[in-house]
């Protein structure tokens, strides 16, 4: 659906020449939600923005559909444009119109004839879930309401691919949530592709298929999410998955630990998949005389199957404890040793 070859961007600045995107290849699928993430400045939005030529590429190719997105201009860019939309941070809304307005905009340039408009408008303001919100104005609408007019607009003229440039960046927890759930629906019903750049492991691990990671314009992993949560490659890719896996608490509750504990062992487990599902600890108590304390856990879920950790002290005979370690191993569960006693 869209391949991207050897792409280049090199902006001019005071210090020489800047490097934004690095050599960045990277074929995705039709239907898949793929994520890009990186800190700022990874090259992340310029990569994203070359996929609908906003920006083109210093060296490469951009092709989305059979279209070569890196070389062509003038009506035959617009005319791709229609096929691939965009949602934005700051939703990027027309503040002098209702919803329903904003909504019917990119059909008006389309040309598309009133009444067919209206139709497909309704339509639309039903899949966001905007009942009743019609004739609203941007500043009568919350900030997931806002997004959900943008998701609709980009959605009128029955895209191919949809981007998403840090879309639910200015939303609280609850409902960046709700968005994401919004575009799994979309996704699903509709078969649309969508691309999404963030800085949030979290908005990865809920929604994308595959991950790619950016670092310095390159991208330095790229692997199914399921995959990169259970073994990630690169420090900066460890940082994010911690994100999700390891919250500032844990690293306190870690150190706690480390101060509590003089005997036994303090694990953290990592559970990928089935195993999540299993009763690990159950098995071990029942086939081992040691001792087991349940300290902190979570298993949260991606679009491919569960992934949890989950944080243990093991006490009794040394060797005893040592061969209940053996058995977790033996069960595909990630183990790592956080202390000896």
């Amino acid at each position: 659906m869209i391949t991207i070859k050897n792409v280049k961007k090199i902006f001019p600045s005071k210090q020489g020449q800047l490097k934004a995107v690095d050599d960045v290849n990277v074929v995705i699928n039709e239907g898949e939600i793929f994520g890009i993430i990186g800190y700022s400045g990874a090259g992340k939005s310029t990569l994203i923005r070359m996929l609908n030529g906003l920006e083109i590429p210093t060296e490469g190719s951009i092709t989305v559909g059979k279209r070569e997105i890196s070389k062509i201009k003038g009506s035959e860019l617009r005319k791709a444009r229609q096929e691939i939309s965009m949602i934005f941070q700051h939703f990027n809304l027309l503040w002098s119109r209702t919803v329903s307005e904003n909504i019917a905009f990119p059909l008006e340039i389309a040309g598309v004839k009133g009444a067919e408009r209206q139709k497909r408008v309704g339509e639309l303001i039903k899949l966001v879930g905007l009942e009743g919100r019609e004739n609203a104005y941007p500043s009568q609408l919350s900030g997931g309401q806002k997004q959900r007019v943008g998701i609709a607009r980009a959605l009128a003229n029955n895209p191919k691919v949809l981007l998403c440039d840090e879309a639910t960046s200015a939303l609280d927890p609850q409902t960046t949530d709700s968005i994401l759930d919004l575009l799994v629906d979309i996704n699903k019903r509709l078969g649309l592709t969508i691309v999404l750049i963030t800085h949030e492991m979290h908005v990865i691990r809920k929604i994308c298929h595959r991950v790619a990671v950016m670092e310095g314009g390159r991208m330095v992993e790229l692997g199914a999410v399921l995959d990169v949560f259970k073994n990630p490659q690169q420090p900066i890719t460890k940082r994010f998955v911690q994100q999700v896996t390891e919250p500032e608490e844990t690293k306190e509750t870690a150190e706690h630990l480390l101060e509590r504990y003089h005997s036994g062992q303090v694990v953290q487990l990592t559970f990928i998949g089935d195993s999540a599902e299993q009763p690990v600890i159950t098995n071990l108590i029942r086939q081992y005389p040691v001792t087991v304390n349940i300290l902190q856990g979570k298993i949260s879920q991606t679009q491919s199957g569960s992934y949890g950790t989950l944080f243990i002290h093991l006490d009794g005979e040394n060797d005893e404890v040592n061969k209940a370690v053996d058995f977790i191993r033996s069960q595909q569960v990630g183990v790592e040793v956080v202390t000896n006693g």
